[in-house]
């Protein structure tokens, strides 16, 4: 049977009909709802892929796995531990009867020994074993032979500090230097090859920038917290630390340990906070990298540092104070005070004058030029442009040495053997005076063996094995001369006694 003949039958027509209208209408059906469940994807699409309004930057969140990954290894966390001891006596001011009257415990001469009035609930009764005070902090490796920089108020007086690293080892560490004012300290262990950092140039980090710590704050060793450069050369405490001010969460544990750039390089170390309540606030401090490696530099080399002085006192230059001295506007430093002697009075400065420039860069604040003038080596001749009677002048000033009181002491990690544990200094004219002797150290920090002995902060060693200090060369020589023992003569307050010490 033919096509055309199909087609004449009336059920067949029928079915055809009916098939020739359903399959447009299906394909509309289905093209439609493909376009209604596709619409929600094109348009999410569309979104991501469509350009921001014209003058809105794009903004994207920086990835920092990649850098914790690789110099993260490089910082370390620190712990420490300081043996305090409170008192000779071990008991405040309680009575002979409770620590054993002269001939107890706390008198090791006997009661009939020239030195018992010492020992009656006086100040040079034998301490008990001192207990350790725990702490901890963070650093970093600036050497693959172990050298690590850190914060100083995290290993200064410590008698015992190691140092453990992301893969679990674990070192002792000796502390090559300190420096309280810029809050800097040097340790060193015994490695090789050792994971490292990249020192980076905190000069040129910009307001704005993104920033990434990586510490141990409480305890919780190698965190990464992230966040942006707040603000630059804000001064704090000493004056000699121009510190960046970030956002970034630093709490306790993250001291001493690195800021980073986004190339991956050392800017900063994390040393202080802001806060009312003891934890992260929102505020953060950091020694710029510039002035941690200088310091550091120092410390390795004399084991202490020093800086230049200008002998003056200074304040902001407000703008009353711009309109008073007739300053074009409200910058400088200007001179409160002029220290009698000192290299500013040498060179003519006189109070009321506005250091304006130093060595020909302008001093936007006043806060800039103690920075600035520590960072000079003493000796060094400086040119200074003042502001004096409505017009300026240069004046050219050769710089002192700012009196830094620690000196490099006898100190060093509580088992390197030979070591005390003391850090001294001489004793200024006024201490002699007040003390009625001549010469002598004044003990600024007891760690290690001299402190096990009950030596404390503020006596004063006069002698060694009878021989008489003066300088920290002299207790260091007789420290070379001794073997077991080494007995130094001590003065607290008005009273004096020899009191040996271990030396190794």
């Amino acid at each position: 049977m033919t096509l055309s003949r199909l087609i004449k039958k009336p059920l067949i027509a029928a079915v055809l009909g009916a098939s020739m209208i359903g399959v447009p209408v299906g394909a509309l059906y289905v093209a439609g709802m493909t376009r209604a469940l596709a619409t929600p994807a094109a348009a999410a699409v569309t979104a991501q892929v469509s350009p921001a309004p014209a003058g809105i930057p794009t903004v994207t969140l920086p990835d920092f796995s990649s850098m914790v990954q690789k110099y993260g290894p490089a910082v370390v966390n620190i712990q420490v531990t300081t043996k305090v001891a409170t008192s000779f006596n071990g008991q405040g001011d309680q009575g002979d009867e409770e620590n054993g009257g002269d001939n107890g415990p706390g008198n090791p001469f006997g009661p009939n020994s020239p030195f018992a009035p010492f020992f009656r609930g006086a100040p040079f009764q034998q301490a008990p074993s001192p207990q350790p005070v725990h702490g901890e902090g963070s650093g970093f490796i600036i050497r693959p032979d172990g050298l690590i920089m850190t914060n100083a108020h995290v290993v200064n007086g410590a008698s015992e500090v190691t140092v453990r690293l992301t893969d679990r080892r674990e070192y002792t560490a000796k502390v090559v230097g300190v420096d309280t004012k810029s809050d800097i300290a040097v340790i060193k262990i015994k490695g090789s090859d050792l994971p490292t950092v990249k020192i980076g140039d905190s000069r040129a980090l910009r307001v704005g920038e993104w920033v990434l710590a990586i510490g141990a704050p409480f305890g919780f060793e190698n965190s990464a917290t992230a966040g942006i450069v707040s603000a630059k050369g804000r001064t704090l405490d000493s004056g000699y630390v121009p510190f960046i001010q970030t956002d970034v969460p630093i709490n306790p544990g993250n001291s001493g340990g690195p800021l980073f750039n986004m190339r991956g390089e050392v800017v900063g170390i994390n040393s202080q906070i802001y806060s009312r309540s003891g934890g992260y606030m929102g505020v953060s401090f950091s020694i710029p990298i510039d002035v941690a490696m200088q310091v550091g530099q120092q410390l390795q080399t004399t084991g202490h540092v020093t800086r230049g002085k200008l002998g003056v006192v200074i304040q902001n230059v407000t703008q009353g104070l711009a309109d008073s001295f007739g300053l074009p506007q409200p910058e400088g430093a200007l001179v409160s005070s002029v220290e009698k002697g000192g290299p500013a009075e040498h060179a003519g400065i006189e109070a009321g004058d506005v250091i304006l420039k130093l060595n020909g860069q302008p001093l936007k604040d006043s806060t800039e030029l103690p920075v600035q003038i520590a960072s000079i080596a003493p000796g060094t001749n400086v040119d200074l442009e003042v502001w004096r009677d409505h017009a300026t002048r240069n004046v050219s000033v050769k710089l002192a040495a700012l009196e830094d009181q620690r000196t490099a002491s006898t100190e060093g990690s509580h088992n390197d053997g030979g070591k005390l544990g003391l850090a001294v200094r001489p004793l200024t004219e006024q201490e002699q005076r007040q003390g009625n002797v001549k010469g002598g150290l004044v003990v600024e920090r007891a760690s290690g063996p001299a402190a096990e002995a009950g030596i404390q902060p503020g006596d004063v060693v006069l002698a060694a094995n009878g021989s008489p200090i003066n300088s920290a060369d002299d207790l260091r020589g007789a420290v070379e001369k001794s073997k077991g023992h080494i007995a130094l003569l001590i003065q607290r307050g008005e009273a004096r006694l020899f009191v040996p010490v271990r030396v190794g």
